[in-house]
């Protein structure tokens, strides 16, 4: 685990372009923190010449004293407490930026690793408790070490004698305090990697509803849940004892220096050492001090639990984000693509998901990859844009490498529609014009949405393109959230167009409707299609068979029924089951 004082230093960067509050803040709590030592200074003149002598001080002065002293604390409290606040949300919003933006660069490997739940965890609810650690704590830490050090200050004057003896137990409770950090760390930690666990478990719920209702899974949900929610109880409640043991301890060592204190000062007394004002002031400010010790104690909990939380979001912050160590731009290629030697294996696979991928594909030409499912089509979909990067052998656009390619240039030049069609809680036009440069007019929008064939619907709505699609598209059919995934793809007018399943959602006649839109679409640009359903790409330039992550025969749909080998045997047995049915 890393060293808490480095994760703090890191932490507090982030408050260097808010300085100006930061100094606000400290200034305020130097001046709320210096008023703690004059009320107790109030009591040695007030017993010894308004009590004692009688008539020693003028009346009204102590009364004005007291009043003054606690609105000038009031005002400097407010202050800092305010411009810490101002501070610490800025810096939160600063760091909840830059750690959201660089999720979004995070390689896609490292997606499919982490759930999902975990990730937003961190950013959502992790996060906050940073903030506790920048505000909270940090007032805490420094307000109530500066009253401690006027108390002290105050005490040592009064009475330097009485006051090392108060102060021979501090290093115990140091020691006490410093055991109970570590462990309250660890478990906060712990703590975190279970709500994020939690946060998964509800939104595998949320988004899996009409699985659990039709298999009736709420028994198998519920029990989940249930064991979850323990696990997580059952650390909040060592949680609680070691941040509750802290308070109680620190207190019996107060305690028990108070009373040392306190029968030190009898003696004294008879020896006519000390006067009973010294005595009153001296009591007064020792027992001051138990608030701010308490106050001390108590941010322990907190502070490590944003230690913590920090320590989860720095680790998220430093992993290695996407590799684009391309230096090379493009404008708009041609479109050839060139696979030399590609194999690839996912990270703990045994085996390869592509072994020795040899393919040219020229500019312009329609490509089909069909096989059974797992034999590696979508895999070699996802080496184009770099989502991976093969293990072996290179792919070349345009006779470059495209590692030599920034990942900007080179997905410039794609499109892509994959089987998972993922749509934003947001209107029609925005996802459908999402991610381009420039603005679009709704000509182009409504061209797009035409070729898809989804212009009638969308017209239809009340609100037009204006209409919003829900989350994740829930407010439109499965048919329609693919064929708005095609216009958005038909929008960005790439030379490289990547269709995954793209049509596996709709139904015969509009797959019929959509087929001849991408056929017009398709005309100038590569694509690359996978299908299942072999009756849509009987008409592609070239259709290649891949089984076990090798490609086993590959030419024109004619050309390979004639020869009767795999793509013959797969084209047979699917429209043998459609006959049969």
């Amino acid at each position: 685990m890393k060293d808490s004082l480095a994760i703090y230093k890191r932490l507090m960067r982030y408050t260097r372009p808010y300085l100006r509050g930061f100094v606000f803040a400290l200034a305020g709590m130097v001046v709320a923190a210096a008023t703690e030592p004059l009320f107790p200074a109030l009591m040695k003149p007030l017993l010894d010449q308004g009590f004692v002598e009688k008539g020693g001080i003028p009346l009204w002065t102590v009364p004005v004293a007291i009043i003054g002293i606690f609105v000038v604390r009031g005002i400097a409290t407010f202050s800092s407490s305010y411009a810490l606040a101002w501070v610490a949300n800025h810096a939160l919003a600063d760091m909840r930026r830059e750690l959201f933006s660089h999720m979004l660069r995070l390689p896609a490997s490292d997606f499919e690793r982490e759930a999902s739940g975990l990730l937003i965890s961190r950013i959502v609810f992790e996060i906050n408790n940073v903030t506790v650690a920048a505000t909270r704590v940090l007032t805490t830490v420094v307000r109530d070490s500066l009253v401690i050090v006027g108390l002290l200050g105050w005490l040592l004057w009064l009475n330097w004698k009485l006051t090392l003896v108060a102060l021979v137990l501090i290093p115990v409770m140091g020691i006490v305090v410093g055991s109970f950090s570590r462990r309250m760390r660890r478990l906060s930690r712990q703590n975190l990697e279970h709500t994020g666990e939690l946060t998964r478990v509800v939104e595998e719920a949320v988004h899996g509803y009409k699985v659990i209702k039709i298999f009736g899974a709420y028994e198998r949900e519920a029990a989940l849940f249930h064991r979850t929610v323990e696990r997580l109880r059952g650390f909040a409640m060592r949680m609680t004892v070691a941040s509750g043991a802290t308070v109680p301890i620190t207190q019996l060592c107060a305690a028990v220096a108070v009373a040392v204190v306190v029968s030190i000062a009898l003696v004294q007394s008879i020896d006519n050492q000390i006067t009973v004002g010294g005595f009153a002031s001296f009591i007064t400010a020792m027992l001051m001090l138990l608030a701010p010790l308490k106050h001390l104690a108590d941010i322990n909990g907190p502070l490590q639990r944003g230690l913590a939380a920090a320590d989860a979001v720095f680790e998220m912050l430093d992993q290695q984000r996407e590799r684009d160590d391309g230096r090379r731009s493009i404008g708009r290629a041609r479109g050839a693509l060139r696979f030399e030697g590609v194999s690839y294996r996912y990270p703990g696979s045994e085996r390869d998901a592509l072994s020795g991928i040899d393919l040219a594909i020229r500019p312009g030409e329609v490509v089909a990859f069909v096989g059974a499912s797992g034999g590696g089509k979508t895999t070699l979909i996802n080496l184009i844009p770099r989502f991976f990067a093969p293990t072996h052998g290179r792919i070349l656009l345009d006779d470059v490498p495209i590692e030599e390619l920034t990942l900007g240039s080179l997905r410039r030049q794609l499109a892509l529609v994959s089987q998972e069609i993922v749509l934003f809680n947001d209107t029609i036009r925005a996802n459908v014009a999402i991610g381009t440069a420039d603005e679009v007019d709704d000509a182009r929008i409504w061209q797009a949405l035409r070729a898809a064939a989804l212009e009638e619907f969308v017209r239809a709505q009340p609100g037009g393109l204006d209409a919003p699609v829900g989350e994740r598209g829930t407010r439109l059919s499965g048919g329609q959230r693919q064929r708005l995934a095609l216009a958005r793809a038909l929008l960005k007018d790439a030379p490289v167009l990547l269709l995954d399943e793209a049509t596996s959602a709709l139904d015969s006649q509009t797959e019929r409707d959509v087929q001849t839109a991408l056929e017009r679409t398709m005309q100038g640009r590569t694509t690359l299609v996978i299908a299942h359903r072999l009756s849509t790409i009987e008409r592609a330039d070239r259709i290649v068979v891949i089984e076990h992550g090798r490609i086993v025969e590959q030419g024109p749909h004619a050309v390979l029924i004639e020869r009767g080998e795999s793509y013959a045997s797969l084209y047979r047995s699917q429209f043998a089951g459609v006959d049969a049915a």
